[in-house]
């Protein structure tokens, strides 16, 4: 408390010195304002409202909020909530130094009303933040006083999750989250924490909504959060007491003070999609002669049936399919000539569809793919035609001086030389199919693969040839087994199931036409040479996971938080073998049903999304390093896991990086406007509510 004490002189000395500072600038005001001045750090201040915070038996429609400076209103649209929720939204407008409310319609009768501006309140000069201000009163005889208050992360990756709606439903229905409005509404601010006030005493059920059509109720495409267990809002009376010391380190006077802590200060709701996602057929196209292409609304569980209807005659093999990326689309490579030049293709297709019950049924579609008109590409094609027309002409007028020359007798040199040149431009140059494959220095699981810019249709392994560098430096032959794709649908890139040895040198030889494109179009003789790593270039990872049972997965991120290993956790033990050295970061994933995939939740089921577990820390790998650490992933508390490094949504903390800019010192820590203390102090999360609370890591 000596601290506080000291703390407290220098702030009175501070402000006499302003006020010394303040007197000096006013007798020299016919002088000439003084340039800049102390950075302002403080947020706006209330000073007055009509009607007064916590007004009874309020019967206006109007509230008008004043402030000590001039403030503005940021993103007031999705940061500012009334609740209950009216049946019109009310006009909330910054004017000067004050906020005003115009209700559009009646107010409920004997209701607390609550106005939460969450962090939207900025002022205009500094952008100073007033984080958590909320205004409320009552059109009855008494103003609700409780509060609940927590965190919003998303699920997937544990980011904290800011202007999501959270709201508490008096009805215990499961139906009332998709029917009714909230009772209670608030958002989160930047760092995922929100504060649910004026609640009145009761039993509620609590959820988090990312609201795309405003209705403050839930629909299974939108991004929700939900607790199964039944939240009673209460408060708590406790005493602390502080000690005042004298300079000689004798106590002074010991002082006690009552506080009220509302409860639970420490929800957690994980926010995740149902991915629920309606299947119809988006479009259809004819990208070029030789490729038709169709969408649809979601990934394909299962592939459409297609048949042709026109042009009639055709190939039964007519195409060769590709699936994309993100499994939402086909791309029908076409090879029957007759389809090719057909200005008009027709197609009968059965797929999947979502009808009005949201119930999958087969239909059938006839899908017709016109040849396009590119007009660009047409005068292309026309300058191209008339430029060699133009050339050709040349071709012969040369070809006729050349003869005249030789009936002349004269020097043909000239001529012949310029002659042969056009020839060469005019020849037709031979099509290949371009191969890529292995080159350089690659890692030491890489597999042999080759990559085709078109779809590849043949490959001769007779014409295919792997050598590898013997200790003589001689090259011996190595058998290949026979390309394959990637995966089931990859069209362009094929790799050998076969297992290359590091710190060894590989030349690869493909002959002339042993690969070919679904057009029949061959490739030219491709050499290259390559080596794999050696081991001494790498680190192994050893995480011993432990406070979990059942199935989990480990994976491995680089800086960018991109997945670099995937490893099933055996025992506790998640091995990463052949690691470039590298900073890293460690993820686990408590998989329920083994399937070796992140699961999201579903509402209906009363299913929550899997547990997700980020280790703290950075990892650092070194060269030729074997490393070994112990990670319980409980003793970490969950929104204190993710490392910095690797956060998307950062939160909003201008007022701190201005601070540290100008004085270059030490951030402090903010004060916790969100009464968020169950995330701070020594308890511990695992991301799944009804563990925690079994295990008794939540009160």
């Amino acid at each position: 408390m000596q601290v506080e004490t000291m703390r407290g002189s220098r702030h009175i000395l501070l402000v006499a010195l302003l006020a010394v500072v303040s007197l000096a600038v006013v007798s020299c005001a016919n002088i000439g304002s003084p340039e800049g001045g102390p950075r302002d750090y403080t947020p706006p201040m209330m000073l007055r409202s009509t009607p007064v915070p916590g007004a009874v038996n309020f019967k206006g429609k109007k509230i008008e909020i004043n402030f000590d400076e001039i403030i503005t209103l940021k993103d007031q649209t999705t940061r500012v909530v009334v609740s209950p929720a009216p049946k019109e939204q009310p006009i909330i407008r910054a004017q000067g130094k004050k906020i005003v409310v115009e209700f559009q319609d009646e107010l409920e009768p004997n209701t607390t009303y609550v106005i939460d501006f969450t962090d939207a309140i900025e002022d205009n000069n500094e952008g100073n933040v007033l984080d958590g201000f909320s205004f409320a009163f009552s059109t009855g005889d008494h103003v609700d006083s409780l509060q609940v208050s927590g965190m919003v992360l998303r699920a997937s990756d544990l980011e904290p999750m800011r202007n999501v709606l959270v709201g508490l439903h008096s009805n215990l229905d499961d139906s009332a989250f998709t029917t009714l409005p909230f009772d209670r509404v608030s958002r989160t601010n930047s760092r995922g924490e929100f504060t649910l006030r004026n609640v009145a005493p009761g039993e509620y059920h609590i959820f988090a909504l990312r609201d795309a059509d405003g209705d403050y109720k839930m629909a299974r495409t939108e991004d929700i959060a939900f607790l199964d267990q039944v939240i009673v809002p209460t408060t708590r009376e406790f005493t602390s007491q502080d000690t005042v010391f004298t300079f000689d380190q004798r106590v002074d006077t010991i002082m006690s003070a009552t506080h009220t802590e509302y409860l639970p200060n420490d929800l957690l709701l994980t926010l995740f999609n149902e991915n629920h996602r309606s299947y119809y057929l988006k479009k259809n196209e004819r990208l070029n002669r030789n490729q038709l292409f169709v969408l649809f609304s979601a990934p394909l569980s299962e592939l459409p049936t297609t048949r042709v209807l026109e042009p009639a005659q055709h190939l039964d093999e007519w195409h060769k399919l590709e699936t994309r990326e993100a499994q939402d689309s086909l791309v029908f490579w076409l090879t029957d000539s007759a389809m090719i030049k057909a200005d008009t293709i027709r197609l009968e297709m059965t797929y999947l569809y979502s009808d009005d019950n949201d119930s999958l049924t087969l239909k059938t579609d006839t899908l017709t793919f016109a040849q396009r008109r590119n007009s660009s590409e047409q005068k292309l094609q026309e300058k191209a035609a008339k430029e060699r027309e133009k050339q050709e002409k040349e071709l012969a007028k040369l070809e006729e001086k050349l003869e005249r020359l030789r009936k002349e007798g004269k020097d043909t040199t000239d001529v012949a030389i310029e002659l042969e040149g056009l020839r060469d431009m005019l020849k037709e140059k031979p099509v290949v199919l371009k191969i890529t494959t292995n080159q350089g220095s690659c890692e030491i699981n890489d597999s042999l693969w080759i990559r085709s810019e078109t779809p590849i249709g043949h490959i001769s392994m007779s014409g295919f040839h792997l050598e590898k560098m013997n200790a003589d430096s001689t090259w011996t032959s190595v058998d290949v087994p026979t390309l394959e794709p990637s995966n089931q649908w990859d069209v362009y890139r094929y790799v050998a199931p076969m297992k290359l040895e590091p710190n060894i040198d590989y030349r690869v030889t493909i002959d002339s036409l042993a690969i070919e494109s679904i057009y029949g179009i061959a490739c030219d003789t491709v050499r290259s040479e390559f080596k794999l790593k050696g081991e001494e270039e790498y680190a192994n990872l050893h995480v011993n996971c432990l406070g979990f049972e059942g199935k989990a997965y480990a994976q491995l991120l680089d800086k960018t938080g991109k997945v670099v290993q995937t490893v099933d956790v055996l025992g506790s033990f998640a091995d990463f073998f052949d690691v470039p050295p590298e900073t890293y970061y460690v993820v686990m994933v408590l998989d329920a049903n083994g399937n070796g995939r992140w699961d999201t939740g579903n509402y209906a089921q009363h299913l929550q999304p899997e547990d997700v577990f980020y280790f703290h820390n950075a990892i650092k790998l070194k060269k030729f390093s074997d490393v070994t650490l112990t990670w319980n992933i409980y003793d970490t508390p969950v929104d204190k896991q993710k490392p910095e490094a690797i956060r998307k949504f950062l939160p909003e903390d201008r007022n701190s990086k201005l601070k540290k800019k100008e004085t270059n010192k030490p951030q402090e820590e903010e004060e916790d406007e969100f009464n968020s203390n169950g995330f701070l102090n020594n308890r511990t999360y695992s991301g799944n509510k009804y563990d925690d609370v079994k295990n008794g890591a939540v009160r």
